[in-house]
């Protein structure tokens, strides 16, 4: 990019879709709920969502060597606001199933979804070593920023249902407002220029010398992803529904401050980093994330739980930047739109795996089960991804 205009662009996009993204997780498990559908078809559904998200971030990644990234920017935006037309005007679990396996709309929120490796390559491809992983962190606040606000936007139908707007019309209207946002995300890529040519981007390889790297990093993300994946935001605000009877509105205000102090985890993740190496700032704050989850499980108290759950909103995601700016530093810049994809597409084909595990895990006596093990299998993937990689130094940390 060649000015803090085309930031902006991408930042004001990358806010619009996760503004959308921050009441959708919410809202969906509530309007799913509402519709007749039980925890188990809820993680179904959960699953095929991020299947589907897996396959089109595959696709992009393979896309991006051919064409314009700002094309595939659109062309996603636009499928976003698809989704929220088609979710509320279908019935059955298949159908909606369907509907979100095609679409954009994921039960969690973060660095996931169709858009993000794109993203991610246009903002590396100008970012200098020393400041590379400090744009990461600063687009990861945006858009935990706006995700925060989403989660206190998803308190809107109860707002709807005070003034006598029945509960189902309610929900629908906000899946009409994700929509809009698509549009509006399809706006601000409209105007970023053009990066490449064509022909360019079919004469550069998707995949070369950094191919091991890449691979093995995969490996060890999918298994973090997997376990992620018994613990989406949705699922979680499914637990909290049943488990203590929390209300919309309530949950919406708690995952607005869970998304608060994720926002602001990102800059200090940034300085960590910056101070003690990219791969010990993802390990390190994330094995104490785990941690709280797995107590928050086992504790009766409602204001432990949410207690243990803000410390770990605090500290679960500081490895995002990091994680990015680590897979950005270690590859050639040609290498960088498909290693983007190869390392997020295998996260979304395990985390689809375990939501369809997890609405089963809830049902069972100890509904807390899907909390244990996403905290367990997070803790085996730390001291693996230590162990790995704590010796591969991007061009930074060359004197750390």
């Amino acid at each position: 990019m060649q000015s803090q205009r085309d930031l902006f662009l991408l930042y004001a996009a990358r806010a619009a879709r996760n503004f959308g993204d921050g009441f959708a997780v919410i809202v969906l498990p509530a309007y799913l709920a509402e519709i007749g559908l039980g925890p188990a078809e809820i993680g179904v559904i959960a699953a095929a969502a991020l299947l589907g998200s897996a396959l089109l971030t595959l696709g992009m990644g393979f896309l991006a060597a051919r064409f314009e990234l700002r094309t595939l920017l659109l062309a996603g935006a636009f499928l976003m606001a698809a989704t929220g037309l088609a979710v509320p005007n279908l019935v059955g679990v298949v159908a909606i199933a369907i509907a979100v396996f095609i679409g954009t709309m994921n039960p969690t929120t973060g660095d996931v979804g169709v858009l993000v490796p794109i993203e991610h390559a246009v903002l590396a491809r100008e970012a200098g070593d020393e400041q590379r992983t400090k744009i990461f962190a600063r687009y990861s606040l945006i858009g935990a920023i706006a995700t925060a606000a989403g989660a206190l936007a998803a308190a809107t139908p109860s707002l709807l249902q005070s003034i006598g707007i029945a509960p189902r019309i309610s929900l629908q209207a906000m899946f009409y407002a994700y929509a809009g946002l698509g549009l509006a995300s399809a706006t601000f890529y409209y105007f970023l220029p053009k990066s490449k040519t064509v022909e360019q981007r079919k004469a550069s390889a998707p995949l070369g010398p950094s191919r091991a790297v890449i691979y093995r990093l995969a490996a060890l993300f999918s298994l973090d992803a997997f376990a992620g994946g018994f613990a989406v935001q949705s699922l979680v605000a499914l637990w909290l529904f049943q488990q203590f009877d929390l209300s919309l509105s309530a949950a919406s205000l708690f995952f607005f401050w869970s998304n608060v102090l994720t926002a602001f985890s990102y800059p200090v993740a940034a300085r960590l980093a910056k101070r003690f190496g990219l791969v010990n700032t993802m390990v390190f704050t994330h094995i104490p994330s785990s941690v709280c989850l797995i107590l928050a499980a086992l504790t009766p108290q409602l204001w432990l739980v949410m207690a243990l759950l803000l410390v770990r909103s605090a500290l679960s995601q500081m490895d995002v930047p990091t994680r990015t700016s680590y897979v950005m530093a270690v590859v050639t810049p040609e290498e960088r739109p498909m290693a983007a994809s190869v390392t997020a597409v295998p996260r979304s084909l395990a985390s689809s795996l375990s939501p369809a595990l997890a609405g089963f895990l809830l049902a069972m006596p100890f509904s807390g089960l899907p909390l244990v093990v996403c905290g367990a299998l997070k803790i085996v993937y730390d001291f693996s991804l230590l162990y790995s990689f704590r010796h591969i130094k991007p061009p930074e940390e060359s004197a750390l």
